[in-house]
């Protein structure tokens, strides 16, 4: 399969919105395409600290995910890698693109002196539970949100 990887593009956020909400769960926190969502990718590009990488096979996008550097003082100064917004076009699941996103995420990771990589998931979705654990990952702590 010759995938490949880059940042997105703004010609690519349209695709990615609809990778993204494509679930029920995720549906109603994205929302349809729009201003806001050109907004935050305007964010994302500008800041040096995030990446929105899609996967690419036959020059379509068919995966997306965003990845933060994230500086620290615990842990001994270490910088993390927290990756968010991994999704897979519906049609090509299971095909090995999830993981090949996620070892491209750790590449990255790595190359930006990151020694830790965390990620959050809702609890409504054990399939991709089981997917991050066989990726090594471990569920270590309760994650809190409160909407601001």
């Amino acid at each position: 399969m010759d995938l490949t990887f880059r940042e997105a593009k703004r010609d690519d956020l349209e695709r990615v919105v609809e990778l993204i909400a494509d679930d029920a769960v995720a549906a109603r926190r994205t929302g349809s395409y729009g201003e806001p969502h050109i907004k935050g990718f305007e964010a994302v590009a500008a800041s040096p600290d995030n990446e929105l990488i899609v996967a690419e096979l036959a020059g379509d996008v068919v995966g997306v995910m965003q990845l933060t550097f994230i500086p620290g003082i615990s842990r001994n100064g270490a910088s993390r890698l927290q990756v968010e917004a991994v999704r897979v076009d519906s049609a090509l699941r299971g095909q090995g693109i999830g993981r090949r996103l996620m070892e491209y995420a750790h590449e990255r990771g790595r190359a930006k002196g990151c020694t830790l990589a965390q990620l959050t998931s809702d609890k409504q979705r054990p399939e991709a539970h089981r997917f991050y654990r066989t990726l090594g990952y471990e569920q270590s702590h309760e994650g809190f949100k409160l909407p601001l």
